[in-house]
């Protein structure tokens, strides 16, 4: 009778698609940090080569907002919020936000496969080893994937959502930052 408890309990469940795909899986904390901009800290600059062998460099792209997705293709929560970071790259990547993922995981076929499935169009950078991510000088909370960052023009961290990113939060954050150079 023990036996059965638990395997009826594993056979309910929601059908909310955010919650099956989250399940067994510990991620980000949901968290939205914003900073106002007199509280940031100093710019950052990191630098990778992207899977389809371009130079990226954080620094060349001072001047506009950069949206930094930290991921990896098996991730459950990554795989939840990948519409909403496409829908925001085809929408403010038009008003000159750039995008970046740095993926902490997959060698190029596994993260081509994810991109390809979701329709993802800007570059990402491996960081197996985390150098990456160790230039982003905690930042990054460690273990908390996906983490979204949100860079000002100057290169500062001006919004942290750690875990999955909602559409709606994304937009309203790049919206403040937009705003600020306005």
């Amino acid at each position: 009778m023990l036996v059965a408890v638990p395997l009826l309990a594993a056979c309910s469940g929601s059908s909310d698609a955010a919650s099956d795909a989250s399940a067994g899986y510990v991620s980000g904390d949901g968290v939205v940090v914003e900073i106002p901009p007199e509280s940031r800290d100093a710019p950052l600059a990191f630098q990778g080569t992207t899977y389809d062998g371009g130079d990226f460099d954080s620094a060349s792209l001072r001047g506009a907002p950069l949206v930094v997705n930290v991921w990896y293709a098996s991730c459950p929560p990554c795989r939840v919020e990948a519409p909403a970071l496409k829908a925001a790259h085809a929408e403010y990547g038009a008003k000159g936000v750039e995008f970046v993922g740095v993926n902490t995981r997959d060698q190029a076929g596994p993260a081509a496969a994810f991109e390809e499935t979701f329709g993802i169009t800007y570059p990402s950078i491996p960081d197996p080893d985390g150098a990456v991510l160790y230039a982003m000088d905690g930042s990054v909370p460690p273990n908390a994937v996906p983490t979204t960052l949100i860079l000002d023009a100057e290169g500062r961290v001006a919004a942290r959502i750690s875990g999955a990113a909602d559409q709606s939060t994304l937009e309203s954050l790049l919206d403040t930052v937009l705003a600020e150079g306005a």
